[in-house]
C-alpha cells in the first residue's frame, strides 16, 4: 500500500492489523536495518538505497501481508495499492502537521501530478487506486480489504484525475 504522505496508509494499516492482517511499514523496515542515510534538509528526508531495502525486505522473509509506505511500490510485491486524496485535502492535512509551506506544495503536486501512481504503474505489478478524499478510515480499510480480496474493476487506474490542480501547486 504506497501514496502520498497524508492520504491515509498508516491509518489503514492499523485497522488492517487489528483484523489480523500482517503489516510492514517500510519506514520501519529501513529503520530496524540501519538504511537510513544522511538527512537532506531541504526536503526533509533521509536519502534511502532500494537495493538495500529489498534486501532488508528479503532478510526478514516478509510474505502474505501488506507492505506499507510511500516507497512500497518500488520494492518486489504482488500487487499495488495506492491510495489518493484529493490534493486541496491533502495540503489541509499536511497542514495540520505542521509541515513546512514548501513540503505542503511538493506533496500537493505530486499528488496531482500522479507521481506515485505512475512509478507504481511502470513497476509491472497490478495497480489499484483508492480516493479517500471523503472516506472514513473504516471506508478507505473495506476498500483495501475489497481489493486484497480480488476486486478489480472498482478500482482500476484511471479512475482518478487532479492533473488541472498542477498549476494550482506549481
Amino acid at each position: 500500500m504506497t501514496g502520498t504522505p497524508g492520504t491515509g496508509k498508516s491509518t489503514v494499516a492499523l485497522g488492517l492489523q487489528a483484523r489480523g492482517w500482517n503489516v510492514l511499514e517500510v519506514n520501519d523496515l529501513a529503520k530496524r536495518h540501519g538504511l537510513l542515510r544522511c538527512k537532506d534538509p531541504t526536503r526533509d528526508s533521509y536519502d534511502l538505497d532500494l537495493d538495500e531495502l529489498q534486501e532488508a525486505l528479503e532478510r526478514e522473509g516478509f510474505q502474505d501481508g501488506v507492505l506499507v509506505g510511500h516507497l512500497s511500490h518500488l520494492l518486489d510485491v504482488d500487487m499495488v495499492i495506492v491510495l489518493r486524496c484529493h490534493p486541496e485535502v491533502l495540503a489541509r492535512r499536511l497542514e495540520s502537521r505542521k509541515w513546512s509551506l514548501a513540503k505542503v506544495r511538493e506533496n500537493a503536486l505530486a499528488e496531482s501530478l500522479d507521481i506515485i501512481l505512475a512509478e507504481a504503474v511502470d513497476s509491472g505489478s497490478p495497480v489499484f487506486e483508492v480516493d479517500t478524499t471523503e472516506l472514513s478510515p473504516p471506508e478507505t480499510e473495506g476498500a483495501a480489504l475489497e481489493i486484497l480480496a480480488g476486486e478489480k474493476e472498482k478500482y482500476a487506474v484511471g479512475n482518478i484525475d487532479w492533473s488541472e490542480e498542477a498549476l494550482r501547486w506549481s
